[in-house]
């Protein structure tokens, strides 16, 4: 689906077959003007959107964009001003602000974990681990506070959980089988091993035919262990109870890639608001 798709289902579903308190309480003709407002400090995201929502809402509404995705946002700032007509700008003003805070939130929480990892070369990426139906917002979000997108969804990567490896039968039956299905079906997809010891580590080094390693929920000393033993030979993940207060003893371990599903489903939203004027 197009982002605009997700945008129309989304009018569609708040909007239904009309929005009687304005077409109750303002005359059809009637022309304003509304800016939307910061209320808290943090990274502001989804600005583009919001010019999306308000062309999708009524293509002649005038938006001016004052501020950007990614830009360091303080409480007072304005991000953008519309103007036109009064019944569409409050049609749209509620799934604005919902997509932009909880985008907002995403981004700047994001933002302060990249940050940790400043001076280091380890990538932070993002999981599956998102709201039905609003993922690429979501994600969007991610890439726009300085992290990673990981795998968008279950077609484009191969990604051997634990519950794969128990339902498979194994390391090797689970790396084994992905290979042949991806022979059998044509597809080329990257193919990721999760591990839970070291144990399992040594299976996947030696089985390989694999393009990432995942090392879940490894203490600091075991993840150290694992990367010198893969050597190089296979990005590594660290993945598993990823915290502000661990993530840089985590990234010293010299994994190539730190990933945490907290981005995106932990967040507090940042308070904005639109504000006729």
């Amino acid at each position: 689906m197009d982002i605009r798709d997700y945008i129309r289902l989304a009018i569609s579903e708040d909007v239904g077959d009309g929005d009687h308190t304005s077409l109750s309480t303002i005359p059809r003709d009637a022309e304003r003007r509304a800016r939307l407002l910061v209320k808290e400090d943090g990274i502001v995201a989804g600005v583009e959107v919001a010019k999306i929502i308000f062309e999708e809402v009524d293509p002649l509404l005038q938006v001016e964009l004052l501020m950007h995705d990614g830009q360091a946002i303080q409480k007072g700032d304005i991000v953008l001003t519309v103007s036109g007509d009064a019944q569409a700008i409050l049609k749209a003003e509620r799934l604005v602000l919902n997509t932009m805070q909880r985008m907002s939130g995403i981004a700047t929480y994001t933002r302060s974990l990249v940050n940790m990892l400043d001076g280091l070369p380890t990538k932070l990426l993002d999981t599956r681990k998102t709201t039905p139906n609003f993922r690429i917002f979501e994600k969007m979000a991610v890439k726009i506070g300085g992290a990673v997108n990981h795998r968008y969804a279950l077609y484009d990567m191969i990604l051997i959980k634990d519950n794969h490896v128990d339902y498979a039968g194994g390391i090797e039956a689970a790396i084994t089988q992905a290979n042949d299905y991806l022979a059998r079906t044509g597809r080329k997809l990257q193919i990721e091993i999760e591990v839970r010891s070291l144990t399992e580590l040594e299976e996947a080094l030696r089985v390989g035919r694999i393009q990432r390693i995942m090392l879940d929920n490894f203490s600091l000393e075991n993840l150290r262990t694992a990367v010198e033993r893969v050597g190089g030979k296979y990005p590594t993940e660290a993945s598993g109870g990823i915290r502000e207060d661990t993530i840089r003893a985590v990234a010293e371990t010299g994994v190539d890639y730190i990933s945490c599903g907290a981005l995106t489903h932990q967040i507090k939203s940042l308070d904005l608001s639109l504000k006729a004027y």
